[in-house]
């Protein structure tokens, strides 16, 4: 009886000191936070660690860091691949125990997902936000969805979504980045790249070497910086490291983070001398280690101790100021089936490891029978030379990185038309010209002429059955036909490079490729070139669905496409160019501000336009994209919609089509971001916030101005609701019922359900007046 006593007092002792710890840093229902304000932050006890609002982009995040320390380290965030937050949302332990974020409007967005109502919240010392029940019972925390780091007491498991950290993008931009850390069912602990595709062994560039461990193992960092393996018997069955810095005993603070770099590492931070943070240990000392550092068709090297990416010999960045996206050829190719007489040189490469993707390998003696077997195949573009192998790949390469001291492994590249030298550091030891069709011996050189011989045969048999045949074959959808376009001029590459004095003049730069100012021979021509610079694919089918979306439109509020270029890798578009800019040049940059009849007149031109592209094209178009930059002015003041690379044809049996997320953030249709259903009303949602900004001669959000009008669609809902619509003009001279008659086609545009909007059809007849417009409905109705 005593001995349960005893045990009755020490349990009750413990949960109180335990209750009174929490009790001092309790945060009760109601409670809540604003960014870029005094109230922004919930402390914890020693103050130690920070929750709530951090700057982030032009607009802020919700997240956990380091308060005390002159550098905040961000240890965790919130929705962190979500759009940085407005000046005007509120971070709310709301009075039903849900911790949420909410709008001016009301709406509320969940940060935990408990599976009870809190009765309060507390940031712990430790770096864990929790939320409590009634009991004091943590119903959930921080630490159990951990983002890029780990802190003491936390751990990582192979389940529940607690199994991996995921690098950010920056040091400044804590969405997901490159990299992740797994702690697999297996019981090994893996670096590997994030990829779209499926994660293979060989994409793993470190790992504990514990795949025999059995699961449940997991990842635990100790108060004193140890780094461990536990398995579900509680043996420690790897110590990943030494433990931290011992003479600072409980005075420092750990931290394990895979950073931006992909590199795992531990950090230490004296809390006595309040110093920066000291690399305990790290997972490589080679920072070209973490697989896909860069981008296809280029390599990781070294310059010193700083890693740096590398195009293949023949090829250039896609973006210098982006480097990871890889590279494209410099040249254009022929394809295999051309009769084209082309140069092409070969380039070798020493010690680069490249992903394992051969279409096709062979035994051979050397590295040069490896480049005679590539030469003499029109589909090798590389071929890796290796133990007597030669490996044949297509391009694209990726994960290539320089290994150190392997000068067996050879990378030969096929260089076309014009030999360049590589960006790195790579040792180009020999270089071959050959010409395609050239003999290697007697045998080919039959072989092919006989083949030839066969072709030549076949086209005439082609061409005297297409003659005689009464019927034309209907071109297969996915390949360009010249007659698709009969009114636009093909241009080469060369013709447009000249008439761009070699790409000077940039006007712009959009999603997919730069826009460059040129004239054509004659010189009283002026031009704007827009050049696709992304990746294969994603280019390719812009490229398609502007030949095809342009070329057949034909309205005076549509920018007119002149011509285009579709030479080897090239893929580029020519249209005429517009002195006055962009409708943002034109609203808010110009030294005078259009008036309100010039506006009004804009923005029945743009309302027409759409219509032309929802209602009388052969297909119904969606442009998909409708901001004020993809909207140009001519020397007449007149709207001209431009840039369809973004257009989604539909064919006439078609409504909806569902895709992933495209257009400019603050301009797209909410249902977007819902993964619902993409109509016409899409676009309807998007003019429905370029109006709004017409009318109201500003951006759509502005962090300059009063926090109520930041926001332009609240704001002007806000006015339209107290009848104070003047507010929005200020003082300028506007027939007030055209301005409330503009306001109420703006607010129905922008309704959340999409079957509220008017088609555009209606839009156009709401500015002429030939229909009534109904007081539009609250906007989260």
């Amino acid at each position: 009886m005593a001995t349960m006593l005893l045990f009755f007092v020490l349990t009750i002792t413990k949960l109180s000191i335990t209750t009174g710890q929490q009790n001092d840093s309790l945060i009760s229902l109601g409670s809540s936070l604003s960014p870029g304000t005094n109230n922004s932050y919930w402390l914890s006890k020693s103050g130690q660690f920070a929750f709530g609002f951090y700057q982030q982009g032009n607009g802020f995040a919700v997240g956990i860091w380091l308060e005390k320390m002159e550098e905040k380290t961000v240890t965790w965030t919130a929705k962190r691949d979500d759009p940085p937050l407005p000046h005007n949302i509120t971070l709310l332990l709301d009075v039903e125990g849900n911790l949420v974020l909410e709008d001016i409007r009301g709406r509320q967005v969940r940060i935990s997902d408990a599976s009870q109502p809190a009765a309060s919240a507390s940031m712990l010392d430790s770096g864990n936000f929790v939320l409590y029940n009634s009991d004091l019972r943590i119903i959930w925390q921080s630490f159990d969805s951990p983002t890029d780091t780990l802190l003491p007491g936390q751990r990582l498991m192979p389940r529940n979504g607690q199994d991996r950290l995921i690098s950010s993008i920056s040091k400044t931009n804590h969405s997901s980045g490159r990299f992740q850390l797994v702690m697999q069912e297996n019981g090994n602990l893996v670096q590997y790249p994030v990829l779209s595709t499926g994660l293979l062994p060989s994409h793993q560039y470190w790992n504990t070497q514990t795949e025999k461990a059995g699961d449940n193992v997991t990842l635990n960092l100790d108060p004193n910086g140890q780094l461990y393996l536990l398995n579900s018997s509680g043996l420690i069955i790897k110590n990943i490291n030494d433990a931290g810095r011992s003479y600072l005993g409980k005075n420092a603070l750990y931290r394990m983070t895979i950073d931006v770099d992909g590199i795992l590492r531990l950090y230490s931070h004296s809390l006595v001398q309040n110093d920066d943070w000291f690399v305990e240990w790290i997972s490589t000392n080679n920072s070209c280690d973490p697989t896909g550092l860069c981008g296809l068709n280029s390599y990781c090297d070294l310059n010193g101790q700083q890693p740096y990416c590398a195009c293949l010999p023949g090829f250039d960045f896609i973006d210098r100021d982006q480097k990871g996206l890889g590279c494209e050829r410099n040249s254009s190719t022929y394809g295999c089936g051309t009769k084209m007489d082309e140069r092409v040189t070969f380039e070798e490469l020493t010690g680069i490891a490249w992903e394992e993707n051969s279409y096709s390998v062979v035994s051979l003696d050397n590295e040069n029978a490896c480049l005679e077997e590539c030469s003499r195949d029109c589909n090798c573009e590389i071929a890796l030379f290796q133990n007597e192998k030669c490996q044949k790949q297509l391009i694209p390469l990726r994960f290539g990185k320089t290994i150190q001291g392997n000068d067996f492994l050879k990378t030969i590249i096929k260089v076309h038309d014009r030999s360049l030298t590589s960006t790195g550091n790579g040792t180009i030891v020999s270089r071959k010209e050959i010409k395609r069709g050239q003999r290697t011996d007697i045998l080919i050189g039959l072989s092919c002429l006989s083949f030839a011989g066969i072709m030549v045969l076949v086209s005439v048999l082609l061409v005297c059955r297409n003659y005689l045949s009464p019927y034309k074959k209907v071109p297969s959808v996915g390949i360009l036909m010249p007659e698709e376009v009969p009114t636009l001029r093909s241009f080469t590459f060369t013709e447009l490079e000249l008439a761009t004095n070699g790409f000077t003049e940039q006007l712009g730069r959009g999603a997919f490729g730069t826009v460059f100012k040129g004239t054509l021979p004659n010189g009283q021509r002026a031009i704007a070139v827009k050049r696709l610079e992304k990746i294969a694919t994603e280019g390719e089918v812009e490229f398609r669905n502007e030949m095809r979306s342009i070329g057949k439109t034909h309205h005076r509020n549509l920018l007119r496409l002149v011509g285009y270029c579709h030479e080897g890798s090239n893929r580029l578009l020519v249209y005429d160019y517009m002195s006055n800019g962009s409708l943002a040049d034109f609203l808010f940059k110009s030294q005078v501000k259009p008036n309100w009849d010039q506006r009004v007149g804009i923005a029945r031109g743009i309302a027409r336009g759409i219509m032309y592209l929802h209602e009388e094209c052969e297909h119904q178009i969606l442009h998909c994209d409708i901001n004020p930059n993809n909207i140009l002015i001519d020397e007449n003041q007149s709207p001209r919609i431009a840039d369809f690379g973004l257009a989604k044809i539909l064919m006439p049996d078609q409504t909806k089509t569902i895709t992933g997320v495209k257009g400019t953030r603050g301009f797209v249709a909410p249902e977007w971001y819902k993964n619902l259903p993409i109509s016409a009303k899409a676009d309807v949602y998007s003019f429905g916030i370029v109006l709004l900004v017409i009318i109201c001669c500003r951006r759509s959000v502005d962090v300059n101005i009063p926090e109520r009008e930041a926001i332009l669609v609240d704001w002007v809902y806000e006015c339209f609701k107290r009848n104070e619509v003047r507010n929005l003009v200020h003082d300028e001279e506007v027939d007030e019922q055209e301005l409330e008659r503009m306001i109420k086609i703006g607010l129905w545009c922008i309704q959340e359900e999409p079957t509220l909007r008017p088609a555009m059809k209606k839009v156009v007849a709401m500015f002429e007046g030939t229909v009534n417009i109904p007081v539009p409905p609250n906007l989260t109705s």
